[in-house]
């Protein structure tokens, strides 16, 4: 697992989902860097990090524990980074400082909604089409509520291995979250969405009502809810601020 770090200060790792590496995903919340020592992780088959044939939450789990254990820190995990923070920070209770999770698609802790259900049958059908990388990440991307115009045009190597790890990875509703063990912990957590989805928010009830976590809600954005800048900036920030 890659790191890149941007800073000095209290430590925040910050772990990206979907196929965009962490710094792309993170673009918007350097400015936190003026404050914070930010270590962002390229999960294995993104940035410069090591070839995968397919993504894997525990796998990933376990290298941003070992992260962990190197300092404490405040975790922030988007999308499928936000589920393997959720499997770290039972992993490494003792190393997370604070947790923050964007929409993670932990949907099997609410795989009886039926609008769950009917995602998961599209994202299987999107999944079992002959389709190339380049064809099939607007399309997934539009299905979680992205922004596909994010997308370069035509779609650069890293991103074409990136949709690749994603079209062969462990579905994130295959993950099961530890919810009592991190309900046990004493850390503060905080879980933001975006209010654009019934999806998400259902996974996002759950959580704030079980861990039991903070809630925000940013409009605007969609499932990239880190880009929006300045007032998640604000928001973080005062979060790490009362954890300390």
């Amino acid at each position: 697992m890659e790191k890149v770090e941007w800073g000095r200060g209290d430590r925040v790792v910050l772990v990206h989902g979907d196929v965009h590496d962490g710094p792309m995903t993170f673009a918007a919340q350097e400015p936190l860097a003026a404050s914070y020592r930010l270590v962002l992780l390229n999960r294995r088959g993104f940035g410069n990090s090591p070839d995968v044939e397919g993504e894997d939450f525990d796998v990933d789990a376990e290298d941003v524990a070992e992260v962990l254990s190197e300092a404490p820190a405040h975790l922030v995990g988007h999308s499928y980074g936000g589920v393997v923070s959720l499997l770290a920070a039972a992993r490494a209770p003792d190393s997370v400082r604070s947790l923050t999770v964007f929409e993670p698609p932990a949907f099997g802790l609410v795989a009886d909604n039926p609008v769950v259900q009917r995602f998961v049958a599209d994202v299987r059908a999107l999944l079992a089409q002959e389709q190339t990388p380049e064809e099939f990440l607007p399309r997934f991307i539009a299905a979680v509520g992205g922004d596909s115009a994010r997308l370069p045009t035509p779609l650069p190597p890293p991103l074409v291995r990136a949709a690749g790890v994603l079209m062969r990875g462990r579905r994130p509703w295959e993950a099961v979250v530890p919810l009592d063990a991190l309900a046990r912990s004493t850390y503060p957590k905080l879980v933001i969405s975006g209010g654009h989805s019934a999806l998400f928010d259902a996974v996002c009830d759950v959580l704030e009502a079980r861990l039991p976590a903070r809630r925000e809600v940013f409009r605007g954005a969609g499932h990239s809810i880190p880009t929006l800048g300045g007032p998640v900036n604000a928001c973080l920030s005062s979060f790490w601020e009362s954890a300390a």
